[in-house]
């Protein structure tokens, strides 16, 4: 079976110590593809390099609201830079968080909604995360209509996920609908329509059953891919080749 993650942190400092032997063993792991997300100005700029570097990761650049605090109009200036890449297919992760507040509410809407309309401008997905604020979320997301993209690691209720699916949007999956309390989560993937499901490790976090609590990374997709079979009735290697798919068209990967 062949993979695509459709979203990772390789630059995160957890991966500092074997990076550079991890990644080039994915290809025998079944990772045909993966799209490393930016979350700031280092790990954006560190996102286009690994892009830059191995020819089966692609990149998102974009401001997490977790550092919404240090966005700015320079900020806006060297997204739309990145963004000219040949390997930069999205902006993101872009959002909002109100469980850790690191930033107050008002300036993460701000940085979201400059990103939105700068994803609008430029043409491109946004790779969106949501946590406890889904309302400002879709007041933000309602506010540009043009704008499609994923909400990443997928958690919200199959309400709110009929409102994204009708919008263009998709729905990305991680190692927590294996976990216990994936209910919701499994709710909505059970509802969505196969040409909308995408997979992702979010990697180093929210590992898979067996392995969760662990370090996660992208050779452990079969674990998330195996639950999503089941959920939806299908083969492995069906939902491995529909994710696949899903994620190169949503990419724009030939």
């Amino acid at each position: 079976m062949n993979f695509f993650d459709s979203h990772a942190h390789y630059d995160d400092p957890r991966f500092a110590e074997d990076r550079e032997v991890l990644l080039p063993q994915l290809h025998s792991q079944g990772v045909d593809y993966l799209v490393n997300i930016g979350c700031n100005r280092e790990s954006s700029l560190a996102s286009v390099l690994l892009a830059e570097t191995y020819d089966f990761i692609y990149a998102a650049v974009g401001w997490h609201p977790e550092f919404a605090g240090e966005f700015g109009p320079e900020s806006l200036e060297l997204l739309r830079e990145l963004a000219k890449q040949p390997k930069v297919r999205a902006i993101g992760e872009i959002g909002i968080d109100y469980h850790y507040m690191d930033a107050p509410k008002q300036v993460q809407l701000e940085a979201f909604d400059a990103q939105m309309a700068l994803a609008e401008e430029l043409s491109l997905p946004v790779v969106i995360h949501q946590r406890e604020g889904i309302a400002d979320c879709l007041e933000v997301v309602r506010r540009h209509p043009k704008v499609t993209g994923v909400f990443h690691c997928y958690s919200g209720s199959a309400q709110t996920a009929k409102e994204l699916l009708s919008r263009g949007y998709y729905l990305g999956f991680t190692g927590v609908i294996t976990f216990k309390n994936a209910r919701k989560s499994l709710e909505a993937l059970k509802m969505a329509p196969p040409d909308r499901i995408l997979l992702e490790t979010d990697c180093p976090y929210l590992a898979p059953v067996p392995f969760r609590g662990k370090r996660n990374h992208s050779g452990l997709l079969i674990h998330t891919l195996e639950a999503m079979a089941q959920t939806r009735n299908i083969s492995a290697q069906e939902a491995a080749q529909l994710t696949l798919e899903n994620a190169k068209r949503f990419y724009r990967i030939p």
